[in-house]
């Protein structure tokens, strides 16, 4: 599958099959993580993959979103930098950590994966239950599994809506 292919294909999964990933596929997904760009190609960020149920429930539980717990996979983003910010005042590690988790959703659908963002969860739980330190944080949770739907795409806005050229306007 190729890269436009993959990201019109792309949808937010909400339930998922009960089946193992393959071990080459989620090693496949994670590379992607890691080639992703990151300012000053710092990569300041781990990437925590939780397979164990009770810990998947445990990290559901600092969500509204039960069915995380579904997936055979939770992918944590976890900066290890947040103060972190590019000179145009952007925070680095957000961007960072989303170009990163992006990479992840596009293999993951190239192979046949499927995936949700969530950034609805309470930190401290999430952190509490995967023992990250205080003094980083996570930037997302990503279920990771077989897709049990096969949701419509979304609606988007034309180009011509949210594109201009050379100034803004």
């Amino acid at each position: 599958m190729d890269t436009l292919t993959a990201i019109r294909a792309r949808r937010s999964i909400r339930r998922y099959k009960d089946q193992p990933i393959e071990p080459e596929k989620l090693e496949a997904v994670l590379e992607a993580a890691r080639l992703a760009p990151s300012a000053r190609n710092a990569q300041l960020w781990k990437f925590v993959v939780v397979k164990d149920q009770e810990q998947r429930e445990r990290l559901a539980a600092s969500t509204k979103y039960s069915f995380i717990a579904e997936a055979p996979v939770i992918i944590a983003g976890v900066s290890l930098d947040p103060q972190r910010e590019m000179r145009c005042r952007v925070p680095a590690y957000a961007v960072d950590l989303a170009i990163a988790m992006t990479n992840i959703t596009l293999a993951a659908c190239a192979l046949g994966l499927g995936t949700c963002w969530i950034g609805g969860f309470d930190q401290d739980v999430a952190r509490e239950a995967l023992g990250i330190p205080e003094a980083y944080k996570i930037v997302e949770l990503m279920p990771l599994g077989y897709p049990a739907e096969d949701p419509p795409p979304r609606a988007r806005k034309e180009l011509a809506e949210i594109v201009c050229y050379d100034r803004f306007g």
